[in-house]
């Protein structure tokens, strides 16, 4: 895919949402992303990476929580205030994580959207019982975010498919009231890979989502609002 066929979505994808019907998106004042890299990544210089946004979008505006708060902007007419977390140390060592000391930040930010994008870190799930851990991690750190709130969940499976990861996320998904987004399709499409896009130096890197994937992303959890 060019560079004019990814700009030409990523116009589409903000048109079709200051198209949409009235819907609960109009009450979306705070936006809370949690993440991985994909979400957020700062600049690396061994990786090659001097971005601070998602990676490996070609700009901050292009990765997948600003195509989302433009979306949300061009249905209201105002932007949410957004914060943006990366918690891969949570992803690596689940169990036991402390979420209300390392997350109080986030948890005292009363989100009334909460996007979770997790699960690429997650060492391998080999047993069932690995499952149910990480299953129960992340109910039990949704479930913190959320309080006693009315908040808006929306839970997303992991870019690089993985069906044991994904099937944990999204029963720990249904546990809390949120809405399951799968995304598990685009893994297998070369075209949303940002190495289909430009090259890299660092073969991590190029394993991210482009420009493409990303608006893919952001269009996925949009289409899951917009319903």
């Amino acid at each position: 895919m060019t560079r004019h066929h990814v700009y030409r979505l990523l116009a589409f994808l903000i048109l079709v949402c200051a198209a949409a019907p009235a819907s609960a998106q109009d009450r979306f004042h705070k936006v809370l992303f949690l993440g991985n890299s994909i979400t957020k990544h700062g600049p690396k210089a061994d990786i090659d990476w001097s971005g601070n946004w998602g990676m490996a979008a070609s700009a901050e505006a292009r990765d997948y929580v600003h195509l989302i708060t433009q979306g949300l902007a061009a249905k209201t007419g105002a932007a949410p205030v957004a914060m943006v977390k990366n918690i891969a140390d949570f992803e690596r060592a689940h169990a036991g994580y402390d979420i209300s000391g390392k997350l109080k930040e986030a948890i005292d930010f009363q989100a009334d959207l909460i996007i979770a994008a997790i699960g690429e870190n997650v060492p391998a799930i080999k047993t069932p019982e690995d499952q149910a851990a990480f299953q129960s991690s992340v109910a039990k750190l949704l479930t913190a975010l959320k309080e006693d709130r009315q908040s808006t969940l929306l839970v997303r499976s992991c870019f690089w498919a993985n069906a044991a990861k994904d099937k944990a996320l999204q029963q720990a998904c249904a546990a809390t009231g949120g809405v399951f987004v799968d995304i598990s399709a685009l893994s297998k499409d070369e075209s949303n890979y940002a190495r289909s896009e430009r090259p890299f130096k660092h073969a991590g890197v190029a394993n991210h989502p482009g420009d493409k994937g990303m608006a893919a992303i952001a269009g996925a959890l949009l289409e899951a609002l917009r319903k």
